[in-house]
């Protein structure tokens, strides 16, 4: 085990950051009015007395970046905790299907699946998780035995009191850093670095987000809206749902 330098964990976030500001421009550039359009329920919308085309618009947009910006971050926080594990325990990214990251320690192999957040999954995507652990331990013993394979759902933030689930453990925001570097205090020693140009980035993704909503709005009114301004519920519920 070595000790963690975290001016190596600022310099890759400075180097690394970028990707996942890019990766948010790149969701908004790409999506499609009748993508979305098609995913939300039109009935809510009636239902909350919405009156307006941008009114609409924001709602399934925002509900867009808020699905999609998880996805993408919980992915390069997967890199940033391989990074630092690397530092640390000299682990590696897995090349076994559904394990993301493995090391060695205590005389154990950690294989780790690393999610977002405590709530990532339901009960069949935990189980299909469960069996990815087995099939891993039954591939990596079979040129060792007596290995002593531990694995590990790791989440990037969130708690969970109870972090033996029998078949795995399941780490959540501090107990997972502290895992996978040996400091206890990583979990708030990594804000820091992950707010570098935030403000710049952030004003670049409003300037495509605000594009994005004048758009759609005048793709929906032209397409959902009748002469008076009104919204046409029936012909946009028959786009949503009709065979």
């Amino acid at each position: 085990m070595k000790q963690l330098n975290l001016k190596d964990v600022s310099l890759y976030v400075e180097q690394n950051i970028e990707a996942f500001h890019q990766k948010r421009i790149q969701s908004l550039d790409r999506l499609k009015l009748s993508q979305v359009l098609k995913r939300k329920n039109p009935y809510l919308f009636k239902a909350k007395n919405v009156l307006t085309a941008e009114q609409i618009i924001k709602g399934l947009v925002d509900a867009h970046i808020s699905s999609n910006e998880e996805t993408i971050f919980g992915d390069w926080l997967e890199g940033l905790a391989i990074f630092i594990n690397e530092k640390v325990y000299s682990g590696r990214k897995s090349g076994i299907t559904g394990i993301d990251l493995e090391f060695d320690n205590n005389g154990s192999r950690n294989i780790v699946t690393i999610k977002s957040g405590p709530n990532w999954g339901n009960s069949s995507q935990i189980a299909k998780m469960v069996t990815d652990f087995k099939i891993a331990k039954k591939t990596l013993r079979t040129s060792n035995s007596k290995l002593n394979v531990v694995a590990v759902n790791g989440c990037c933030y969130g708690k969970d009191s109870n972090p033996d689930k029998g078949d795995y453990f399941k780490y959540c925001g501090q107990r997972f850093w502290e895992f996978i570097s040996g400091n206890n205090q990583l979990f708030t020693e990594i804000i820091e670095p992950l707010g570098h140009n935030a403000r710049e980035k952030n004003d670049d993704f409003v300037k495509s987000y605000s594009q994005i909503i004048n758009k759609f709005t005048k793709e929906f009114s032209n397409s959902f809206c009748k002469d008076n301004g009104e919204i046409d519920w029936d012909k946009l519920v028959r786009f949503n749902s009709a065979m």
